[in-house]
Protein backbone atom coordinates (compact mmCIF):
# COMPACT_ATOMS: atom_id res chain seq x y z
CA UNK A 1 0.00 0.00 0.00
CA UNK A 2 1.09 3.16 -0.64
CA UNK A 3 1.32 5.87 1.53
CA UNK A 4 -0.97 8.21 -0.42
CA UNK A 5 -4.18 5.37 -0.19
CA UNK A 6 -2.59 4.81 3.49
CA UNK A 7 -3.61 8.51 4.26
CA UNK A 8 -6.33 7.79 2.65
CA UNK A 9 -7.69 4.51 4.34
CA UNK A 10 -6.67 6.65 7.40
CA UNK A 11 -9.07 9.30 6.68
CA UNK A 12 -11.81 6.71 6.87
CA UNK A 13 -13.62 8.51 4.25
CA UNK A 14 -16.65 6.09 4.74
CA UNK A 15 -17.38 8.25 8.22
CA UNK A 16 -17.57 11.67 6.58
CA UNK A 17 -21.30 11.62 5.39
CA UNK A 18 -22.23 11.34 9.21
CA UNK A 19 -20.45 14.19 9.95
CA UNK A 20 -21.55 16.08 7.39
CA UNK A 21 -25.31 14.96 8.78
CA UNK A 22 -25.26 17.92 11.76
CA UNK A 23 -24.33 20.83 8.87
CA UNK A 24 -26.68 19.74 6.71
CA UNK A 25 -29.74 19.59 9.31
CA UNK A 26 -28.50 22.67 10.70
CA UNK A 27 -28.49 24.57 7.44
CA UNK A 28 -31.89 23.02 6.31
CA UNK A 29 -33.60 24.98 10.13
CA UNK A 30 -31.35 28.04 9.31
CA UNK A 31 -32.66 28.11 5.62
CA UNK A 32 -36.37 27.10 6.34
CA UNK A 33 -36.28 30.33 8.48
CA UNK A 34 -34.89 33.00 5.94
CA UNK A 35 -31.50 32.79 6.87
CA UNK A 36 -29.04 31.04 3.98
CA UNK A 37 -25.34 31.95 2.70
CA UNK A 38 -23.36 29.77 0.28
CA UNK A 39 -19.86 30.43 1.46
CA UNK A 40 -21.42 30.00 5.20
CA UNK A 41 -22.62 26.39 3.88
CA UNK A 42 -19.59 25.37 1.91
CA UNK A 43 -16.91 26.60 4.42
CA UNK A 44 -19.27 24.67 7.65
CA UNK A 45 -18.80 21.65 5.23
CA UNK A 46 -15.03 22.10 4.77
CA UNK A 47 -14.45 22.27 8.70
CA UNK A 48 -16.79 20.07 10.01
CA UNK A 49 -14.57 17.43 7.35
CA UNK A 50 -11.59 18.32 8.43
CA UNK A 51 -12.62 17.92 12.16
CA UNK A 52 -13.79 14.76 11.41
CA UNK A 53 -10.56 13.39 9.76
CA UNK A 54 -8.32 14.97 12.02
CA UNK A 55 -10.55 12.49 14.66
CA UNK A 56 -9.60 9.31 12.37
CA UNK A 57 -5.87 9.99 12.33
CA UNK A 58 -5.76 10.77 15.70
CA UNK A 59 -7.88 7.60 16.25
CA UNK A 60 -5.85 5.64 14.02
CA UNK A 61 -2.52 7.03 16.42
CA UNK A 62 -3.81 6.50 19.53
CA UNK A 63 -5.15 3.13 19.05
CA UNK A 64 -2.45 2.35 17.61
CA UNK A 65 0.89 3.33 19.77
CA UNK A 66 -1.25 2.03 22.97
CA UNK A 67 -1.57 -1.47 20.94
CA UNK A 68 -5.45 -1.44 21.05
CA UNK A 69 -5.48 -1.95 17.49
CA UNK A 70 -4.03 -5.72 16.83
CA UNK A 71 -4.53 -9.04 15.24
CA UNK A 72 -7.65 -9.41 17.50
CA UNK A 73 -9.59 -6.46 16.61
CA UNK A 74 -12.46 -6.75 14.29
CA UNK A 75 -13.16 -4.84 10.82
CA UNK A 76 -10.52 -2.77 8.75
CA UNK A 77 -7.05 -3.02 9.38
CA UNK A 78 -5.48 0.60 10.47
CA UNK A 79 -2.54 2.58 9.04
CA UNK A 80 -0.55 2.45 12.37
CA UNK A 81 -1.44 -1.48 12.62
CA UNK A 82 -0.13 -2.25 9.26
CA UNK A 83 2.66 -0.33 9.45
CA UNK A 84 2.43 1.22 6.17
CA UNK A 85 2.50 4.81 8.44
CA UNK A 86 4.94 5.38 11.53
CA UNK A 87 3.62 7.31 14.36
CA UNK A 88 5.63 10.28 13.67
CA UNK A 89 4.28 10.66 10.24
CA UNK A 90 0.86 10.34 11.33
CA UNK A 91 1.60 12.93 13.69
CA UNK A 92 2.67 15.51 11.08
CA UNK A 93 -0.26 14.41 9.29
CA UNK A 94 -2.27 15.46 11.97
CA UNK A 95 -0.70 18.60 12.62
CA UNK A 96 -1.39 19.53 8.97
CA UNK A 97 -5.25 19.11 9.56
CA UNK A 98 -5.24 21.20 12.51
CA UNK A 99 -3.71 23.92 10.34
CA UNK A 100 -6.13 23.84 7.43
CA UNK A 101 -8.94 23.23 9.01
CA UNK A 102 -8.13 25.90 11.82
CA UNK A 103 -7.69 28.38 8.41
CA UNK A 104 -10.97 27.35 7.19
CA UNK A 105 -12.79 28.04 11.15
CA UNK A 106 -11.09 31.22 10.93
CA UNK A 107 -12.41 32.07 7.42
CA UNK A 108 -15.96 29.92 8.34
CA UNK A 109 -16.14 33.04 11.56
CA UNK A 110 -15.25 36.09 9.72
CA UNK A 111 -17.71 35.24 7.01
CA UNK A 112 -20.41 34.55 9.20
CA UNK A 113 -19.59 37.34 12.19
CA UNK A 114 -17.23 39.96 10.41
CA UNK A 115 -15.61 42.37 12.45
CA UNK A 116 -18.54 43.63 14.12
CA UNK A 117 -19.15 40.79 16.60
CA UNK A 118 -16.15 40.20 18.54
CA UNK A 119 -17.57 37.65 20.87
CA UNK A 120 -19.52 35.65 18.95
CA UNK A 121 -16.33 34.95 16.70
CA UNK A 122 -14.44 34.85 19.98
CA UNK A 123 -16.98 32.18 21.27
CA UNK A 124 -16.71 30.11 18.14
CA UNK A 125 -12.89 30.15 17.60
CA UNK A 126 -12.97 28.66 21.51
CA UNK A 127 -15.87 25.99 20.31
CA UNK A 128 -12.78 25.52 16.86
CA UNK A 129 -10.05 24.99 19.94
CA UNK A 130 -12.45 22.67 22.19
CA UNK A 131 -13.46 20.68 18.78
CA UNK A 132 -9.62 19.99 18.22
CA UNK A 133 -8.80 19.02 21.44
CA UNK A 134 -12.05 16.54 21.52
CA UNK A 135 -10.78 14.95 18.07
CA UNK A 136 -7.08 14.01 19.96
CA UNK A 137 -8.03 13.41 23.53
CA UNK A 138 -10.68 10.74 22.81
CA UNK A 139 -7.92 8.04 22.25
CA UNK A 140 -4.48 10.09 22.62
CA UNK A 141 -2.62 10.14 25.89
CA UNK A 142 -3.12 8.68 29.12
CA UNK A 143 -6.04 10.74 29.97
CA UNK A 144 -7.72 9.70 26.83
CA UNK A 145 -11.74 9.79 27.45
CA UNK A 146 -12.38 7.09 25.21
CA UNK A 147 -10.92 4.67 27.57
CA UNK A 148 -12.75 5.95 29.89
CA UNK A 149 -16.47 5.43 28.09
CA UNK A 150 -17.00 8.83 27.84
CA UNK A 151 -16.65 8.76 23.96
CA UNK A 152 -20.41 8.34 24.10
CA UNK A 153 -20.75 11.99 25.30
CA UNK A 154 -18.69 13.53 23.58
CA UNK A 155 -19.65 12.31 20.20
CA UNK A 156 -23.20 13.69 21.14
CA UNK A 157 -22.26 16.64 22.15
CA UNK A 158 -20.30 17.54 19.21
CA UNK A 159 -22.12 15.57 16.30
CA UNK A 160 -25.41 16.29 17.47
CA UNK A 161 -25.56 19.56 19.65
CA UNK A 162 -22.76 21.51 18.55
CA UNK A 163 -23.36 19.99 14.52
CA UNK A 164 -26.63 20.97 14.63
CA UNK A 165 -27.20 23.86 16.68
CA UNK A 166 -24.04 25.87 16.08
CA UNK A 167 -24.57 25.73 12.35
CA UNK A 168 -28.01 26.92 12.72
CA UNK A 169 -26.59 29.79 14.57
CA UNK A 170 -23.40 30.75 11.95
CA UNK A 171 -26.58 31.38 9.71
CA UNK A 172 -29.05 33.52 11.92
CA UNK A 173 -26.70 34.39 15.13
CA UNK A 174 -29.86 33.30 17.36
CA UNK A 175 -30.90 30.41 18.85
CA UNK A 176 -34.31 28.71 18.74
CA UNK A 177 -34.87 26.23 21.47
CA UNK A 178 -36.57 23.74 19.08
CA UNK A 179 -33.15 23.44 16.85
CA UNK A 180 -32.03 21.48 20.04
CA UNK A 181 -34.50 18.59 18.89
CA UNK A 182 -33.29 17.56 15.67
CA UNK A 183 -29.88 18.28 17.19
CA UNK A 184 -30.27 15.78 19.72
CA UNK A 185 -31.61 13.29 17.16
CA UNK A 186 -28.10 14.06 15.22
CA UNK A 187 -26.64 13.26 18.22
CA UNK A 188 -28.22 10.16 19.55
CA UNK A 189 -28.16 8.56 16.04
CA UNK A 190 -24.04 9.55 15.89
CA UNK A 191 -23.47 8.41 19.23
CA UNK A 192 -25.22 5.02 18.19
CA UNK A 193 -22.54 4.78 15.47
CA UNK A 194 -20.29 4.86 18.29
CA UNK A 195 -21.95 2.40 19.84
CA UNK A 196 -22.40 0.30 17.15
CA UNK A 197 -18.37 0.27 16.71
CA UNK A 198 -17.64 -0.08 20.45
CA UNK A 199 -20.11 -3.69 20.57
CA UNK A 200 -18.13 -5.08 17.52
CA UNK A 201 -15.15 -4.13 19.57
CA UNK A 202 -15.60 -4.71 22.92
CA UNK A 203 -13.56 -8.45 23.09
CA UNK A 204 -10.79 -6.51 22.01
CA UNK A 205 -10.92 -3.09 23.51
CA UNK A 206 -11.44 -4.82 26.72
CA UNK A 207 -8.48 -7.48 26.28
CA UNK A 208 -6.33 -3.76 25.60
CA UNK A 209 -8.08 -2.18 28.59
CA UNK A 210 -9.79 0.20 26.38
CA UNK A 211 -12.79 1.05 28.69
CA UNK A 212 -15.58 2.15 26.35
CA UNK A 213 -19.52 2.10 27.76
CA UNK A 214 -19.88 -0.87 25.66
CA UNK A 215 -17.08 -2.57 27.89
CA UNK A 216 -18.18 -0.98 31.45
CA UNK A 217 -22.13 -2.36 30.72
CA UNK A 218 -21.68 -5.41 28.40
CA UNK A 219 -22.92 -6.28 25.22
CA UNK A 220 -26.70 -6.84 26.26
CA UNK A 221 -26.59 -3.53 27.83
CA UNK A 222 -25.43 -2.13 24.88
CA UNK A 223 -27.71 -3.18 22.92
CA UNK A 224 -30.90 -2.25 24.89
CA UNK A 225 -28.85 1.22 25.26
CA UNK A 226 -28.46 1.07 21.14
CA UNK A 227 -32.34 0.20 20.48
CA UNK A 228 -32.91 3.21 23.33
CA UNK A 229 -30.94 5.92 21.35
CA UNK A 230 -31.57 5.51 17.73
CA UNK A 231 -35.86 5.53 18.75
CA UNK A 232 -35.10 8.37 20.37
CA UNK A 233 -33.58 10.17 17.67
CA UNK A 234 -36.14 8.94 15.29
CA UNK A 235 -38.92 10.19 17.97
CA UNK A 236 -37.28 13.77 17.88
CA UNK A 237 -37.28 14.38 14.57
CA UNK A 238 -40.75 13.21 14.46
CA UNK A 239 -42.08 15.94 17.49
CA UNK A 240 -39.99 18.70 15.91
CA UNK A 241 -41.86 17.48 12.62
CA UNK A 242 -45.48 17.61 14.66
CA UNK A 243 -44.35 20.69 16.78
CA UNK A 244 -43.78 22.75 13.35
CA UNK A 245 -46.73 21.68 11.59
CA UNK A 246 -45.16 19.94 8.71
CA UNK A 247 -47.48 19.53 5.97
CA UNK A 248 -47.67 15.96 4.95
CA UNK A 249 -45.36 15.69 1.98
CA UNK A 250 -42.73 17.14 4.48
CA UNK A 251 -42.89 14.01 6.13
CA UNK A 252 -40.44 12.41 2.99
CA UNK A 253 -38.19 12.47 6.40
CA UNK A 254 -39.96 9.08 7.57
CA UNK A 255 -38.23 7.11 4.38
CA UNK A 256 -34.97 7.41 6.06
CA UNK A 257 -36.88 5.48 9.53
CA UNK A 258 -37.09 2.23 6.90
CA UNK A 259 -33.14 1.40 6.44
CA UNK A 260 -32.72 2.25 10.65
CA UNK A 261 -35.56 -0.35 11.82
CA UNK A 262 -34.21 -2.68 9.61
CA UNK A 263 -30.44 -1.70 10.69
CA UNK A 264 -32.04 -1.93 14.46
CA UNK A 265 -33.69 -5.41 13.82
CA UNK A 266 -30.37 -6.75 12.74
CA UNK A 267 -28.84 -5.55 15.55
CA UNK A 268 -31.56 -7.23 17.66
CA UNK A 269 -30.83 -10.64 16.22
CA UNK A 270 -26.95 -10.44 15.97
CA UNK A 271 -24.77 -12.76 17.99
CA UNK A 272 -21.29 -12.45 15.92
CA UNK A 273 -19.45 -9.09 16.58
CA UNK A 274 -17.56 -9.70 12.94
CA UNK A 275 -21.44 -9.10 11.35
CA UNK A 276 -21.78 -5.80 13.29
CA UNK A 277 -19.12 -4.25 10.71
CA UNK A 278 -20.94 -3.66 8.06
CA UNK A 279 -23.86 -2.15 9.80
CA UNK A 280 -21.91 0.50 10.85
CA UNK A 281 -21.70 2.04 7.03
CA UNK A 282 -25.30 1.22 7.09
CA UNK A 283 -26.16 3.37 9.97
CA UNK A 284 -24.00 6.31 9.22
CA UNK A 285 -25.17 7.06 5.49
CA UNK A 286 -28.68 6.17 6.98
CA UNK A 287 -28.63 8.80 9.45
CA UNK A 288 -27.02 11.42 6.22
CA UNK A 289 -30.01 10.42 3.74
CA UNK A 290 -32.18 10.97 6.80
CA UNK A 291 -30.24 15.00 7.29
CA UNK A 292 -30.72 15.32 3.41
CA UNK A 293 -34.59 14.09 3.37
CA UNK A 294 -35.09 16.23 6.71
CA UNK A 295 -34.07 19.38 5.11
CA UNK A 296 -35.47 18.56 1.35
CA UNK A 297 -38.70 18.30 3.49
CA UNK A 298 -38.32 21.46 5.35
CA UNK A 299 -37.27 23.68 1.99
CA UNK A 300 -39.99 22.00 -0.50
Amino acid sequence: MTKTKAFISAARLRTLPLSLSGIITGTGIAASAGFFNWQICILALLTTVGFQVLSNFANDYGDGVKGTDNETRIGPQRALQSGAITPSEMKKAMLVTIMVTMLVAVLLIYVSFGRDNFLYSMLFFILGIASIVAAIKYTVGKSAYGYNGLGDVFVFLFFGLLSVAGSYFLYARTLDWMVFLPAAAIGFLSTGVLNLNNMRDESSDAASGKNTLVVKIGGKRAKKYHYTILIAGLLLFLLFAVLQSFYIYQYIFLLAYIPVLKHLNKVRHNTEPRALDPELKKLALSTFLLSVLFTIGLLI
